[in-house]
């Protein structure tokens, strides 16, 4: 770190004591903003201060938060997310195909909506953009949070989660589909006198490896009227399908393609 005059730390630290920001110093004593902060930290730990990142957690502050916004990422979180919280590191990954430039800034939205506060950055890799929340406090919004994948542990809202699905399902189904799930066009055919014609007709997938997500989709469908069927492939149940044409409709209508 580049060394400065005794001097203007002095300064620097006794405009921080008065409030003014590690951007403002810096530019008052034209030294590294990396510097001001580090020089913060270190006055911190001299006076035996523990530094607490503001938060604005709505479960730690008690605050509103939006609702519609959280039911969405809820969904987002139990499809394609994962929480990493760590003693130096806690953030909320939510794992987007590269392609779906829309789904990526929902996401962010989304994150934006539910904690303001926290960073939000974009980690690209090949073919997919890792939509990173920096804050502790996501275990708090997500207590489904817990060692190993979500497949291998029981996934159950709490009943504070469940009334915000009862009340905004659609977002719920529309994250859900958004990470977990796609909408495809099936074909068949069928004898229209004496003659065989190539039948299409379009249909959703939701596919999750979990038995209590693939519940929670399955009893929010059934609350919206909504009929689905297993599809299982390889013996395997992990996909649930709605091919009904006035049922796909709806999902059509109130989740939308993801781009």
């Amino acid at each position: 770190m580049e060394q400065h005059d005794s001097s203007i730390r002095t300064q620097a630290v006794a405009l921080m004591l008065q409030g003014v920001t590690n951007r403002v110093v810096a530019e008052r004593l034209n030294i590294p903003r990396g510097t001001v902060g580090w020089w913060r930290s270190e006055d911190r730990k001299a006076r035996g201060e523990k530094y607490e990142q503001p938060t604005d957690c709505p479960k730690c502050t008690g605050r509103g938060f939006d609702e519609i916004a959280y039911a969405y990422l809820l969904g987002l979180y139990l499809g394609d997310g994962h929480i990493v919280s760590k003693p130096k590191q806690h953030h909320l990954s939510i794992f987007c195909n590269a392609t779906q430039t829309g789904l990526i800034a929902a996401a962010e939205e989304a994150m934006h909506k539910v904690m303001p506060l926290p960073s939000v950055s974009q980690r690209h890799k090949t073919g997919c953009v890792e939509v990173k929340s920096y804050t502790r406090h996501w275990t708090c919004m997500f207590p489904q949070h817990g060692p190993g994948k979500k497949h291998e542990r029981p996934i159950v809202l709490e009943p504070w989660q469940q009334a915000i699905v009862d009340a905004h399902p659609w977002e719920f189904i529309r994250g859900l589909i958004h990470s977990d799930g796609c909408r495809i066009t099936n074909w068949t055919t069928r004898l229209v006198a004496g003659e065989r014609k190539r039948y299409e007709y379009p249909r959703y997938f939701f596919t999750n490896v979990s038995d209590d997500i693939r519940r929670l989709f399955t009893e929010t469908l059934e609350k919206l009227g909504i009929e689905w069927t297993h599809c299982t492939r390889n013996g395997n149940p992990y996909n649930i399908s709605v091919a009904k044409k006035a049922h796909v409709a709806l999902l059509d209508t109130h989740v939308g393609p993801k781009h």
